[in-house]
């Protein structure tokens, strides 16, 4: 199994997660109108992530950036939930357990901060990314929460926290 590394995000990173972003969505056919790879923090996510109760962690494999992921509050949600957002990875970082690690290290981030629930939106076809939801305890909605803009997605994920 390959060694890998979850590090909080540095500004260095920032490009290189940007085009991880850009390349694992189209993938699954979410490059259109509704979809996260349009949110305006992609072209900073060290940035955007370094604001109050927000936390980016990327996954270093022999050294290089091969996936990200992290939590915020969930905009225009309870003061409570927390999202996960852009969890992305290269092929090369699926099916060597860097899911689920980066699952563990949003969800402990999440809990340092206060939030009691964690809130997911993807869509269907991203089939192996339910799957550790599902797994990590996470619950099928039947609506989407919050307002992240993201009418693209049209599966919805709650988990309990605290």
């Amino acid at each position: 199994m390959p060694n890998f590394l979850i590090r909080s995000i540095e500004p260095r990173d920032s490009a290189a997660i940007a085009s991880i972003i850009r390349t694992v969505m189209p993938e699954f056919g979410a490059d259109g109108p509704g979809f996260a790879i349009h949110d305006a923090e992609v072209d900073d996510m060290h940035a955007a992530y370094a604001r109050q109760r927000c936390a980016y962690f990327v996954v270093a494999l022999n050294g290089i950036v091969v996936g990200g992921g992290g939590i915020a509050p969930l905009d225009a949600g309870e003061d409570d939930v927390c999202e996960l957002r852009k969890m992305y990875f290269l092929p090369e970082a699926r099916g060597i357990g860097a899911g689920s690690a980066m699952m563990q290290r949003c969800l402990d981030a999440a809990r340092s901060f206060g939030f009691k629930r964690c809130y997911i939106e993807t869509l269907t076809g991203m089939d192996a990314a339910q799957a550790l939801y599902l797994k990590s305890g996470f619950k099928a909605l039947c609506a989407p929460m919050g307002g992240t803009g993201h009418f693209g997605c049209d599966r919805f994920f709650i988990r309990d926290i605290s």
